[in-house]
């Protein structure tokens, strides 16, 4: 028996025609309405895809994209040439210009009385310490007497030399005792020499017995106290002589060479005092821990104190320099830049090599030459070849 299948069929292939019928309606009515310009559009503004005003920008003989072109505002200077003091930079400390130990010359004696303390104006020769002096006294009267004793001694042997000179020719004494009266007046004098040696050395030790200031200056330091044993050599005092006082500058080995005996510092210390002062020596060694020279500068005037650290400058000489604003300098990979200005509306980017800041102006050595128009304000926005617009107007009050 045959079945037929038809009507099965028919009704599955009418829903497929179907679904493929309204995929392909909705694809062509996606693709007209992108075609179509928004409704008021301008025709033009859906040519290619390119808006109206970027067209109308790039107009004929204009390059496309000219219009973005900007330029930066800056403003400039002119580098100056002055005659300038020169100088060289250097740090150190204030030490004495001598200072001086002072001790007693002899040993052995209480301390009676100390007449000064430390921070003491003394003149030379003027009494520090007094030792006890009744031993020295009473040594120096000894000496005197032996002294004397000496002297009786050789009167009576020049006596008896005279009586023997007087009967030498009558020969009632011999040569040999003639010789020996000589010998003993030789001998009596030499002993009177030696009594007036000792008591000289007697005088001196009991006027050592008195400690005084060698020269004028002030004490700085005191280890001696009433009623101790003085020792022959040990310290009593230490004393700034003549109350001077001078800056060991390290100068750079570099510049060593440029520093003479006589030029003229300017010193400033921690505080902010501003001292003055002269080269006195330049040292003919170079340290070798720091590669610094020693300059000895002697500090006129008073407000300098030993240890103080110092800061200053050694004037060198005179001469042109180039000077231009240190707002104008641009680092960049570690070196010095600045930006001249190259026609109307252009900068150059130009290496400069520091020579030194004078408060708000940097002293260069090349690069530059004197008149050039530099970038101040801005310059550090700047690139080689930038377009610039200068605006040096002062601002509104």
């Amino acid at each position: 028996m045959r079945i037929d299948k038809t009507p099965f069929l028919r009704p599955r292939l009418l829903q497929k025609v179907l679904l493929i019928a309204i995929t392909s309606a909705a694809l062509a009515a996606t693709g007209c309405s992108r075609n179509k310009p928004a409704e008021g559009a301008s025709p033009a503004a859906s040519q290619g895809g390119q808006p109206a005003a970027a067209k109308g920008a790039a107009g004929p003989g204009r390059p496309a994209g000219a219009a973005g072109t900007s330029s930066m505002t800056i403003t400039t200077t002119q580098v100056k040439s002055l005659d300038i003091v020169r100088s060289v930079p250097a740090t150190g400390s204030i030490h004495p210009w001598q200072e001086v130990i002072v001790s007693a010359e002899v040993g052995g004696y209480r301390v009676a009385e100390v007449l000064v303390d430390v921070g003491t104006r003394v003149s030379k020769g003027q009494p520090l310490v007094r030792l006890s002096g009744d031993m020295l006294q009473a040594d120096l009267d000894s000496k005197r007497a032996a002294l004397r004793s000496a002297e009786a001694a050789l009167v009576n042997a020049s006596a008896a030399l005279r009586r023997g000179e007087q009967v030498r020719n009558s020969g009632a004494l011999s040569a040999a005792d003639l010789d020996k009266l000589t010998a003993d007046q030789i001998a009596a004098q030499a002993r009177v020499e030696t009594a007036r040696a000792d008591v000289t050395t007697s005088e001196l030790r009991a006027r050592y017995g008195t400690v005084t200031a060698p020269d004028s200056g002030v004490v700085t330091s005191r280890t001696v106290s009433v009623g101790q044993i003085a020792q022959a050599g040990a310290e009593m005092l230490r004393m700034l002589r003549q109350n001077r006082v001078e800056w060991r500058a390290e100068v750079p080995e570099a510049q060593l060479s440029r520093i003479k005996v006589g030029q003229n510092a300017s010193i400033t210390a921690v505080d902010g005092t501003v001292l003055a002062g002269r080269v006195r020596a330049v040292a003919p060694t170079v340290q070798t821990t720091n590669r610094t020279g020693l300059v000895y500068v002697d500090i006129i005037g008073e407000g300098a104190r030993p240890g103080m650290f110092a800061r200053g400058q050694i004037d060198v000489g005179k001469g042109p320099a180039l000077l231009l604003p240190v707002a104008s300098v641009v680092m960049q990979d570690g070196y010095s830049y600045v930006f001249v200005l190259k026609g109307a509306n252009s900068v150059e980017r130009r290496r400069v090599q520091q020579v030194g800041v004078r408060g708000d102006d940097m002293e260069v050595s090349d690069g530059v030459a004197a008149g050039d128009v530099i970038a101040v304000k801005g310059a550090g926005f700047l690139k080689d070849g930038d377009t610039i617009t200068v605006n040096n107007a002062a601002p509104a009050a």
